[in-house]
């Protein structure tokens, strides 16, 4: 017969024991899941560079982009304008004929086809030349030109409309290079917060070390001086050094890599391109041991980043945010070569 009786129920000393030690479990494995190791100074430094360089890449892309969306508008208002001026020209073309019409219903009746072209609906018989035949010369020369300035105004606004559609993706493009690149460098403050106070304060030590060194040896002997509008370039970009870095930005405190390039080339009398992609063919193109105070130097495979040659080996750059504008080794970046500026 089987048993009906109920099972023992735990004793309440037993519960609180178990409840304590599952609760304590849950504790430990959360702890052991959060509590990634934390990166060593150097590791951590390794990590935020190569976001910073991520980051670049993404703002020269859309530096880029805005570039050709500040090029789209003007092209599309000059489009518009004209288009305007275009439908003014009409009207007036219109109004002509219409006159010739008045004209002649006063001195005995205006022609069938006439009638039909100044009807509601005209351009229906803009292409028929048997309506064009029975017109006379006169007519027929007004109605040649608005057909003409009616074809004229169809390309205009198609042409606006595909530059439009342009727009938009160059708009979208824009705010997703915008995207990325304040997404790399807010991963990088992150790795950055995650250092100790004592790990911050030593980076930054290390940091200033460099740039002293870098600027030492920039220096050595007086500096080097360039000659010519490149030499000039490089001097008015000394005058940023200690200056921020900032996304997009080109000046007067705080500048992009390329942003700085451009503006120091624009002081010395020389325009030159706003991205790095187009400063590499802004001259004739240098090798390591060509480069003069002054030279562009392009780096990395995809040319996102550039600097000013200062002499001994050095560049002067907008490196990074943590870094700002500063002289830095050359043979600490991937040298692709250098470019001397036309003009």
């Amino acid at each position: 017969m089987a048993s009906h009786r109920r099972p023992k129920q735990p004793s309440r000393l037993r519960v609180t024991v178990l409840t304590a030690t599952a609760a304590a479990a849950v504790v430990l494995s959360a702890n052991g899941a959060s509590a990634a190791p934390q990166p060593s100074k150097d590791e951590a430094k390794a990590k935020v560079d190569a976001l910073y360089e991520e980051a670049e890449q993404a703002t020269e892309k859309a530096n880029g982009a805005k570039e050709r969306q500040d090029k789209l508008e003007k092209e599309i208002g000059q489009i518009q304008d004209q288009v305007a001026k275009g439908q003014d020209e009409l009207n007036t073309l219109r109004t002509a004929l219409g006159s010739m019409a008045s004209a002649q219903y006063r001195t005995g009746g205006i022609d069938n086809s006439l009638a039909l072209f100044l009807s509601a609906n005209p351009d229906d018989y803009l292409d028929k030349a048997s309506t064009l035949e029975q017109l006379s010369g006169q007519q027929v020369e007004a109605v040649q030109k608005i057909q003409a300035k009616q074809r004229s105004l169809a390309q205009k606004r198609q042409e606006a409309a595909g530059k439009l559609a342009d727009l938009d993706a160059t708009r979208k493009e824009l705010n997703q290079k915008k995207k990325d690149s304040q997404d790399k460098l807010a991963a990088a403050q992150a790795v950055l917060n995650s250092l100790s106070a004592e790990q911050r304060s030593q980076l930054g030590a290390d940091e200033k070390k460099a740039s002293g060194g870098a600027a030492d040896k920039a220096n050595a002997g007086g500096g080097a001086k360039g000659s010519g509008r490149a030499g000039a370039a490089l001097e008015y970009a000394k005058q940023q050094l200690g200056d921020a870095y900032h996304m997009g930005d080109t000046g007067p405190d705080s500048w992009d890599c390329s942003g700085l390039t451009q503006w120091a080339y624009g002081q010395a009398g020389v325009d030159i391109p706003r991205v790095t992609y187009d400063q590499a063919n802004a001259g004739r193109r240098l090798s390591l041991s060509e480069l003069q105070p002054g030279d562009l130097i392009l780096f990395y495979d995809d040319l996102h980043h550039v600097g000013l040659y200062a002499g001994n080996g050095m560049t002067l750059h907008a490196s990074n945010p943590r870094g700002g504008v500063k002289y830095e080794a050359v043979a600490n970046m991937p040298f692709q070569f250098g470019v001397r500026v036309s003009g």
